[in-house]
């Protein structure tokens, strides 16, 4: 069974997981919705769409024709409220989180698919949060992980992502950015054989031999040298001004980014709907949204399925099974 966590209840995440069950645009396979009923219940009525929603007594106890709901018990309906940033709502989505995350790692999910939470309401309660990937990182003891952003034109994963530039200059190393080209090997060799991993530069024109700093020289390339000696189909470093458009036309199954806007501002021109956000190197399968909370459309029934249902079928191809 995957696990579908509900995000933020100020947010579009109740209304956009009541209207993908009630489209069918999720597969066959088995989840539960992780989050509270009343919520939900509410979202449903307010917006008429006669969704069956079916409160689980435990994950055993499914209704075949029902939205399952795993309810955490959290939030009352009367605490909503909707499109705007509320600390007792925030908390409660990081908890839907949390505890699926530890579902998991107890093996009672298969894989996680998160609907957005939004990252200033969480700190209001919990000041040290950063994100989803962080969090259940944490959760799961680990240190070695990295987000990829996956969709049908172009997929890349970061060597750092919520960090100042300053520090994300400072974590281009030989090291990390090996450690990132096989999570993103290792990750696409799942449902494809020999992956084509490209990796991007840092600076412009990947450095043009050292004249505008060395990164490549000193880091980037030896990582790719021994990517290669490993097994691994890996070329670089590429400048960034050209690789993703190699991509995008079919020259490389996956980009590997050195900052977090070198890869996000790429991936949302080409497909900001259909991208889902992929956690490599946890015990935890977990995807997400490409998107935020959009509290300025919440609640009007007018947020877009698409990424929720590119990211559960994500989930559902690389599920620890």
């Amino acid at each position: 069974m995957l696990a579908v966590t509900m995000g933020d209840g100020n947010g579009v995440g109740p209304e956009i997981a009541l209207n993908a069950f009630k489209k069918r645009e999720l597969s066959n396979e088995r989840y539960a919705l992780v989050g509270d009923y009343s919520v939900l219940d509410y979202c449903n009525d307010k917006l008429g769409l006669k969704v069956p929603l079916h409160k689980m007594a435990s994950l055993e106890d499914e209704e075949k024709n029902a939205l399952n709901i795993y309810d955490l018990h959290l939030l009352r309906s009367d605490q909503l409220t909707p499109g705007q940033i509320n600390r007792e709502v925030a908390a409660a989505s990081r908890e839907y989180v949390a505890e699926a995350s530890r579902m998991a790692l107890d093996h009672k999910f298969s894989a996680l698919v998160t609907l957005p939470v939004n990252k200033e309401a969480i700190r209001l309660s919990d000041p040290d949060f950063t994100g989803h990937t962080e969090l259940i990182a944490d959760i799961c003891g680990q240190t070695n992980y990295t987000m990829m952003l996956a969709s049908d034109s172009l997929t890349v994963t970061h060597c750092s992502t919520h960090v100042s530039m300053e520090q994300s200059i400072q974590n281009v190393k030989k090291d990390r950015v090996y450690d990132v080209i096989k999570l993103t090997y290792d990750a696409l060799a799942r449902f494809k054989e020999q992956p084509r991993i490209a990796v991007a530069g840092l600076n412009a024109h990947a450095g043009e031999g050292g004249a505008f700093g060395r990164q490549e020289i000193d880091e980037i390339n030896p990582a790719v040298e021994a990517a290669n000696k490993d097994g691994m189909l890996c070329f670089g470093a590429i400048p960034p001004d050209t690789v993703f458009l190699r991509a995008y036309k079919g020259e490389f199954d996956a980009v590997v980014c050195m900052y977090h806007d070198q890869g996000h501002i790429p991936m949302k021109l080409l497909d900001f709907e259909g991208g889902v956000n992929v956690t490599l190197g946890l015990k935890v399968v977990r995807t997400s949204v490409d998107h935020g909370t959009a509290y300025d459309i919440a609640y009007k029934g007018i947020a877009s399925t698409g990424s929720l249902a590119a990211a559960f079928e994500y989930g559902r191809k690389i599920q620890n099974r």
